[in-house]
């Protein structure tokens, strides 16, 4: 079920991708969510465009119930590669700090460092509105050390409000 909505998902924004319009964004603030951390915690994220080639963000997560909350938090560091009409592409390096609660076990908490590249993109129309997608790798300490393969689609990645 979970392939299918992906799939859904990826054909409908390659439907309609051709009307997007990439913008300036330089000193504009993004605030939106990001699923990035680990602990599967629903982020606050920001994102801030310090100039054209680069941006500095942050993620924010809590939740406090006492079996399956935790906390987490990263900050993100944006470099722009370059610009297309569309798509502005990117890589970026975060640093998160993670916490969860697991019910009837110990907690687990450590640290989180993704290395990616991605993209964000707007819809015309909808200038204010960026998505964002990443793929590349993760490295974290959470129970053992370990590297792994990520891929964030525009859900996960971000999705930012520009003011």
């Amino acid at each position: 079920m979970q392939i299918k909505k992906i799939i859904l998902v990826t054909l409908f924004v390659l439907t309609f991708a051709a009307p997007s319009w990439g913008l300036e964004r330089v000193n504009r603030l993004g605030v939106g969510t990001s699923n990035q951390l680990l602990n599967d915690m629903r982020a606050i994220s920001f994102k801030l465009q310090k100039s054209r080639s680069l941006a500095i963000g942050g993620l924010v997560g809590v939740n406090t119930d006492t079996n399956s909350g935790g906390h987490g938090f990263g900050l993100k560091l944006y470099r722009m590669i370059f610009d297309e009409p569309q798509l502005n592409f990117y890589s970026s390096a975060m640093f998160g700090l993670i916490n969860k609660k697991r019910a009837g076990a110990s907690d687990y908490s450590g640290f989180q460092i993704d290395l990616t590249l991605g993209s964000e993109f707007s819809f015309q129309g909808l200038q204010s509105l960026g998505f964002s997608f990443e793929f590349g790798f993760s490295m974290d300490n959470v129970n053992d050390f370990r590297i792994q393969s990520a891929g964030y689609n525009f859900i996960t990645a971000g999705l930012h409000f520009y003011i």
